[in-house]
């Protein structure tokens, strides 16, 4: 009985512990955590975890080791406000992934991201069409800034319409040719007629109200 109740002291008291050191840390969304948040947020969590576990060892030997991870952070922080090389070391860069409308697969592949990424946070900020953006900036912290293209004033809303791609990386989805009813030879007869004649150099390719929308690689 006096182990349970030491282990629910020890969990209560970790508990304010830890929110203690967060809150001295400054205010952060997960989201835009930076690699020395996460790594300092693993070792407190594991401290307080074991220290919850080994009920004989002394509160102390767990909280000290906290605070000084707290003090190591705020110190980093600090510093890295001061110096943009530090951050942009610790941090990393923001890489423009859509530049002007072309997709950039040099940037892809240097952040190790790929289309299923990209079309998946294109669609969560409402952005049916991928050849509707202008912009697409992967920031530091893994969120995608997307600036749209301007549209033409007399151009009436387009409703129901989201991206399926025909072509990614070179390769013919033959699952989303069917979903819109259509075949590999319709699109590589359409692909000809537009000056397209070898598919292994498409990196992206959509078809939408009527319209593809072709983006070659590294270009």
């Amino acid at each position: 009985m006096e182990d349970y109740l030491t282990i629910m002291f020890r969990t209560v008291f970790l508990y304010a512990v830890i929110l203690v050191i967060f809150r001295l840390m400054g205010k952060r969304e997960i989201g835009e955590l930076s690699i020395l948040d996460l790594v300092v947020f693993i070792m407190i969590g594991e401290m307080a975890v074991v220290a919850i576990e080994r009920v004989n060892t002394p509160l102390s030997h767990t909280v000290v080791p906290m605070v000084l991870l707290m003090l190591i952070q705020i110190s980093l922080a600090v510093f890295s406000l001061k110096s943009k090389k530090f951050r942009n070391l610790v941090d990393g860069q923001p890489s423009i992934i859509i530049n002007r409308g072309k997709i950039d697969e040099n940037a892809m592949r240097k952040q190790r991201y790929n289309f299923d990424d990209l079309m998946t946070q294109l669609r969560e900020k409402n952005i049916r069409s991928i050849a509707d953006v202008e912009f697409a900036i992967l920031e530091s912290s893994g969120s995608l800034s997307v600036i749209e293209k301007l549209k033409d004033k007399n151009e009436e809303p387009q409703q129901g319409d989201i991206t399926i791609p025909l072509i990614l990386d070179g390769n013919i989805e033959e699952e989303n040719l069917t979903r819109i009813n259509k075949t590999n030879l319709w699109l590589r007869q359409e692909l000809k007629k537009k000056g397209y004649r070898d598919v292994k150099k498409i990196s992206f390719c959509s078809y939408e109200n009527g319209k593809f929308f072709i983006d070659l690689q590294d270009e």
